[in-house]
């Protein structure tokens, strides 16, 4: 599996702050190490998660048993956690349009109670309902009582105990064990997966979470990982210049420290998109907190952004290249596509755009990268770059886990949990009141 490679020499900050501030992450680096020998007894638990061979065991069995009927979708419903890293990985290496090109098992995202965007996923799966087609619902919840996840699982399970008798035997939750969505889905007969109770939902990706769906749409879960356990074991190396986690986190940090309050991912590949949302919400939910450790009022935060190369150049240049030096930027690319295509070669539009005639969107794409970091440099606008070797499970795998554990050391550095969303309930409980009243 080739490694993907992180490079900050655009970073604008010097070796000697890196390592000062490196011997403070020193204590979180040993923590990590520590958290290997405890299981999920630890907030740090997800990242046992790429080596637990039960786990994908018990995934890998319901997969095989759930392909047996040839399901034409899967329908996950969740919200957050329960589906962003699922959305992302399968994008990512499958596609955006990965419904619309598969003839095997496609996908649907019921996260929403919007009630038009549910109406549409019902017209789909409906008319194949009524063909005697399969559909498979995943339920997802870690606590159980989500609210907008119970509404629509509610609606799309009611839909397919009308068409079929054993509908019982198309409907996979994952849950926590011992929740009340779990104990109701034993007594429905419904398939279940747990979601260990140390692993918060922005962090589960590479739990029955993330593994089932993917898996059951084709994605190479024991490559996505492999990936994953390639890169922990670089993040936890004690030399933090050989930490891409904590050496991210450190420059980060410093950035955030000199009023670079604006962290955006750059992303130069379309279907990586998603990997952008997934990130901006391990960013809000894990770094923006009203409370530091000690429960003093601090109200922390980084506003994470998403940048689609070369989309965006076309909306959001003109502000980063001459609006505030507020921004930090990752800049994400890729060695190899999987297809790319050639521009033929037509003189008559050679006036148009000169120079790429013959040549392919690859080399064009990449012409643009350079460009844009060139122009990065001039104007002192600092980044870092990642480069993927290419958009296989084992990349994106090693990405998702660089990212989630540089979350963790980042952190520990502004002196938060990473682990908590406190205030996350707040707009739940209104809501759940609102509710009530009928």
């Amino acid at each position: 599996m080739k490694p993907i490679r992180f490079d900050w020499k655009h970073s604008r900050i010097v070796p000697k702050d890196v390592k000062k501030i490196g011997r403070r992450l020193l204590p979180e680096i040993n923590a990590m190490k520590e958290a290997l020998t405890k299981d999920y007894e630890d907030d740090r638990a997800s990242i046992n998660l790429c080596s637990d061979q039960l786990g994908l065991y018990r995934v890998m069995r319901l997969i095989r048993e759930k392909k047996k009927v040839r399901p034409r979708y899967v329908v996950v419903v969740g919200i957050g956690g329960s589906n962003l890293g699922t959305i992302a990985i399968q994008e990512a290496v499958l596609g955006q349009l990965h419904n619309q090109t598969s003839e095997g098992t496609k996908v649907l995202y019921a996260d929403t109670v919007d009630p038009d965007s549910i109406q549409s996923i019902i017209s789909i799966i409906k008319p194949l309902l009524k063909k005697r087609k399969k559909i498979i619902i995943n339920g997802i919840s870690k606590s159980g009582g989500t609210t907008e996840t119970i509404a629509n699982f509610e609606i799309l399970v009611n839909l397919l105990k009308k068409h079929r008798k054993d509908f019982h035997k198309h409907v996979v939750v994952t849950t926590g064990q011992d929740s009340n969505y779990w104990n109701l889905s034993l007594k429905k007969a419904f398939s279940v997966l747990s979601i260990p109770e140390k692993v918060g939902g922005r962090y589960s990706v590479f739990s029955p979470v993330g593994l089932f769906p993917l898996g059951l749409v084709g994605v190479n879960i024991k490559e996505l990982l492999k990936g994953a356990c390639l890169m922990r074991k670089k993040c936890l190396n004690e030399n933090v210049l050989q930490n891409p986690a904590a050496l991210s986190a450190i420059l980060i940090y410093l950035h955030h420290k000199k009023g670079k309050h604006i962290q955006d991912l750059f992303l130069f590949s379309k279907d990586l998109e998603s990997i952008g949302k997934w990130y901006r919400q391990l960013i809000g939910e894990s770094i923006g907190k009203e409370k530091n450790r000690k429960g003093k009022i601090v109200h922390e935060g980084i506003t994470p952004t998403v940048s689609i190369g070369s989309t965006d150049l076309h909306s959001m240049a003109q502000l980063d290249l001459g609006g505030p030096y507020d921004k930090f930027s990752t800049i994400v690319s890729l060695n190899h596509e999987k297809k790319d295509l050639k521009v033929p070669e037509i003189p008559a539009y050679d006036h148009l755009v000169k120079h790429i005639q013959g040549k392919h969107l690859h080399g064009i794409m990449n012409a643009i990268l350079q460009g844009v970091k060139i122009a990065y440099v001039k104007d002192r606008r600092p980044f870092t770059e990642v480069i993927l070797p290419d958009k296989t499970a084992g990349s994106i795998g090693q990405f998702l886990q660089m990212k989630m554990m540089e979350m963790m050391y980042l952190g520990f550095l502004l002196k938060v949990n990473p682990f908590d969303q406190p205030n996350v309930e707040n707009y739940k409980l209104e809501t759940k009141k609102i509710l009530a009243r009928g």
